[in-house]
C-alpha cells in the first residue's frame, strides 16, 4: 500500500535504500535493502544472507498497523509475490495460503469454492500474515480474531530453517506464533480452518448511548456479531448486528451501498474531518450531523461482504482490549472524560467484543473481551486524548491492541498476559540473537 520501492530490475530485491511508510503515514524507516522472494526458499536464502551480514529482519504486509511493529533499518521483506493457494481441502475444513496474500483477495477465493472464514474484522486491505500476526479482530458472541482460525503455520526461523507447527507438530512454537509479532520468525504460509459458505443478515440502527450501554450484554449475548459506534460530542450510536440467514440475499441496491458506504462513509466524511482539523470549533455540529446521517437499514450477503466495509479516509488510531465486564464502565468514564475536556474529537468511537481464546499474545487471551478503539483524523494533533484515554484503559487491566498506538512496554504488558513469560522464553529459543527485532518490539517484549 504505501511501501516505496526502488528501481531495481532484480524482481525479487529492491536493492537498497529505500523510505517505507505505513498506511497512515505516521510510521517511517529506511531498511538498508528491500526483498520481495517468490517462494519460501527464496526467503529462508534472503534470511540467511541477513544474518551473514548482521542485518536485523522485518516483514510487512499492507502496512496498516499504526506502531513500528514491521519497521526496521536493516532487511525488509516483502510479501507481493508470495500470494499462492497452496491447497484447498473441503473434507478437512482448511485452505492453505502464501502469507502476503490479501484477504480480500482470500475472501474471493473462498467464494468462488464455496468456503468461507468463520469471522473478520471489519476491512479486508490487510495480508494473511501481516493480520494474524499483529491479532486483526471482528467482533463475536463464540467467534474470535482471525490469527484464531489458524490450524498450522510454515515459517522461517533466524538460521534459514523452514519449519511448519501445528498443534501436532511443533505445539510449542504453533502456540506462539499464531500470533508471534513478527518476533519468532517469518511466516511464509497459513492453514486456516474455513466452512461452508454462509450469508449474514445486517441490521444497522441508530441508538441513544444510554440505551446501547445499558443494552450492552444483551445486544452482545443475543446476536452472533455486535458493534456500534458512539459520535463523540453527542449522544448518538450507529449499532449494527450481523447474524447468519438462510437467505434469501438481498444485498443493498447498488445505488444505495454506493450513497452510503462510498459518498458519506468516504468522500463526505473525509471532506468533513478535513473542516473539523481546519476548524476545530465546527467539529461538534459536524458530529451531531454524522450520528443522524446513516438511517436504519437491513440487508442480506455474502458474509464478508457483511462483516467488511470500505475504509479510505486515513487516520491513526488506539484501540484497547479490557474485560468485558467492565466494558460499560469503561464507556462512561471515557464519555464523561470527553465530555469534561476541550478536545474536539471528529471519529467516532468503536466498540466490539469476542470469546476468551487461548493464544498466548492474544488480546482476548483467557478473558472474554470488549474492545474499545479511539481514533484522530490523519494530521490533527492530538492534545492529550490518546494519553488520558490509555489511563482509563490500563486502570482497567486493558491490553493494546499491537498494531495500534500505546505507550506500554514489557513491564506492563507481563502483569495482564498470563503467558507473557512463555512467549518471550519461546523466543530466546528460536531466535536469541533478535534477528527479527526492532525498537518496537524491544519495548514490548524487552530486549
Amino acid at each position: 500500500m504505501s511501501t516505496t520501492t526502488s528501481g531495481s530490475t532484480n524482481p525479487g530485491s529492491t536493492g537498497g535504500p529505500v523510505l517505507w511508510s505505513n498506511w497512515a503515514g505516521n510510521q517511517t524507516a529506511r531498511p538498508r535493502r528491500s526483498v520481495a522472494p517468490a517462494t519460501v526458499e527464496e526467503l529462508a536464502a534472503a534470511i540467511r544472507g541477513a544474518a551473514e551480514d548482521g542485518l536485523p529482519v522485518k516483514a510487512v504486509g499492507s502496512a496498516h498497523s499504526f506502531t513500528a511493529i514491521a519497521a526496521t533499518d536493516g532487511l525488509l521483506v516483502r510479501p507481493d509475490r508470495l500470494t499462492a493457494i497452496r491447497e484447498i481441502d473441503h473434507k478437512g475444513g482448511t485452505v492453505t495460503v502464501e502469507s502476503g496474500l490479501p484477504l480480500e483477495k482470500l475472501n474471493v477465493l473462498l467464494e468462488h469454492a464455496g468456503l468461507a472464514l468463520t469471522n473478520m474484522g471489519d476491512i479486508m486491505v490487510q495480508t494473511v500474515a501481516g493480520a494474524t500476526s499483529t491479532g486483526t479482530h471482528g467482533t463475536g458472541r463464540s467467534s474470535g480474531s482471525t490469527a484464531a482460525q489458524i490450524r498450522a503455520l510454515e515459517m522461517v526461523l533466524a538460521d534459514g530453517t523452514v519449519t511448519r507447527c501445528s498443534p501436532t507438530e511443533n505445539a510449542e512454537l504453533f502456540a506462539g506464533a499464531r500470533l508471534g509479532l513478527g518476533a519468532l520468525g517469518v511466516v511464509s504460509a497459513i492453514t486456516f480452518g474455513v466452512e461452508p459458505a454462509f450469508r449474514l443478515t445486517a441490521h444497522e440502527k441508530p441508538m441513544p448511548f444510554d440505551e446501547v450501554v445499558g443494552r450492552f450484554e444483551e445486544l452482545a449475548t443475543e446476536n452472533e456479531h455486535f458493534e456500534f459506534y458512539w459520535f463523540p460530542h453527542t449522544d448518538g450510536c450507529s449499532t449494527k448486528r450481523n447474524n447468519r440467514s438462510e437467505g434469501p440475499a438481498a444485498p443493498l441496491p447498488p445505488f444505495r451501498k454506493w450513497l452510503d458506504d462510498e459518498f458519506l462513509s468516504n468522500t463526505v466524511w473525509e471532506g468533513a474531518c478535513r473542516i473539523g482539523r481546519r476548524v476545530p470549533a465546527a467539529i461538534p455540529g459536524i458530529a451531531k450531523i454524522a450520528s443522524k446521517a446513516w438511517s436504519e437499514r437491513t440487508y442480506t450477503d455474502t458474509s464478508y461482504k457483511v462483516f467488511t466495509s470500505p475504509r479510505r479516509v486515513r487516520f491513526v488510531e488506539m484501540e484497547y482490549a479490557v474485560p468485558r465486564e467492565a466494558a460499560t464502565t469503561v464507556l462512561r468514564e471515557l464519555k464523561a472524560l470527553v465530555e469534561r475536556s476541550d478536545w474536539r474529537i471528529s471519529f467516532p468511537v468503536e466498540v466490539r467484543v469476542a470469546p476468551a481464546d487461548d493464544l498466548w499474545m492474544s488480546t482476548a487471551n483467557e478473558r472474554d473481551t470488549a474492545y474499545i478503539a479511539v481514533h484522530l483524523y490523519r494530521g490533527t494533533a492530538d492534545q492529550g486524548y490518546f494519553t488520558e484515554v490509555e489511563q482509563i484503559m490500563t486502570a482497567h487491566q486493558g491490553r493494546p491492541h499491537w498494531g495500534k498506538l500505546h505507550t506500554r512496554d514489557a513491564e506492563y504488558l507481563a502483569g495482564v498476559y498470563p503467558h507473557f513469560g512463555e512467549f518471550t522464553a519461546l523466543r530466546d529459543k528460536v531466535d536469541p540473537e533478535r534477528r527479527f527485532g526492532n525498537d518496537y518490539l524491544r519495548r514490548v517484549l524487552g530486549s
